[in-house]
């Protein structure tokens, strides 16, 4: 599958070594200096272990579950940090847009459009980005199966654009916690698209009555194992130097420090499974 993203993405590496690829960053963009050092350091696990990477990075976050929550550094000087990122680390990024207005703007700085899950049925977000030439990485909503995502990747393909990622995050949403069912990665494989697990956010707690996100990040390596065993094509993982003060997501994402040993693991799981 990977071949569908090597021709379209620029300065997509390892996409020939047989692994899985990874698509990591922090929840959002908190300044410069944080995401080229995350960017930097993960670019050389991945360029260690032959793993293709794609940096990802929030400009902005809209869905938040209070009204004080931390949305942003600003939209412009989020997406130039993320132009830079790519730029200096030679690496492809990917961000959410959460209105259709937004795809046109974030596409002249990053390489991939991220449509969060609680938008995928959203036609006309899913048609502006497509319009843009990006590749679209569409979330599945918690609120579907594996099998219903074939009308979103159907309206990115009908508007022109066959570059196409699927990426589950899990299910059960309003219960305040979320349940992976690994049924639906083989199933949105069937459309002939990349498929990827969101690790960290599939172990979300959400709506909590504090109004603050919680996680369960002990459980990153049993999901990500499970996710490779089962023929995901890539992961997607929020880390941060200290997840404790990150301005979002904290509560579920990786720490730096931990992504080599998770990841050489990982890539044995994959070894294993070819």
């Amino acid at each position: 599958m990977l071949e569908l993203l090597a021709n379209t993405l620029p300065h997509f590496r390892n996409t020939n070594s047989g692994q899985f690829f990874l698509m990591a960053g922090p929840c959002v963009i908190e300044g410069e200096d944080m995401a080229l050092r995350i960017a930097e350091k993960v670019r050389h696990i991945t360029d260690k272990l032959q793993i293709p990477y794609i940096f990802k990075g929030s400009y902005r976050k809209a869905n938040r579950s209070r009204l004080d929550s931390f949305t942003g550094i600003g939209d412009e000087k989020a997406l130039q940090i993320l132009a830079k990122v790519g730029r200096e680390m030679g690496v492809p990024t990917v961000t959410d847009i959460h209105e259709s207005g937004e795809a046109a703007l974030a596409a002249q700085y990053v390489d991939v459009l991220q449509i969060p899950a609680f938008l995928c049925r959203q036609t006309d977000l899913l048609i502006a980005a497509a319009e843009t030439g990006k590749v679209v990485n569409i979330k599945k909503g918690q609120f579907l199966n594996g099998e219903a995502m074939q009308f979103a990747v159907d309206k990115v393909r009908q508007s022109g654009n066959q570059h196409v990622i699927l990426t589950d995050r899990g299910n059960s949403f309003g219960y305040s916690d979320l349940v992976v069912d690994f049924r639906n990665l083989p199933a949105m494989r069937d459309f002939g698209v990349p498929v990827v697990m969101d690790v960290t956010h599939s172990l979300q707690r959400p709506n909590q009555s504090s109004g603050v996100t919680g996680g369960q990040p002990a459980l990153i390596e049993t999901i990500a194992k499970a996710a490779i065993a089962v023929g995901a094509d890539g992961l997607f993982i929020e880390t941060h130097p200290t997840p404790a003060t990150a301005k979002s997501d904290g509560a579920n994402m990786l720490a730096l420090d931990k992504l080599e040993e998770l990841l050489v693991k990982l890539t044995k799981v994959r070894e294993a499974v070819k």
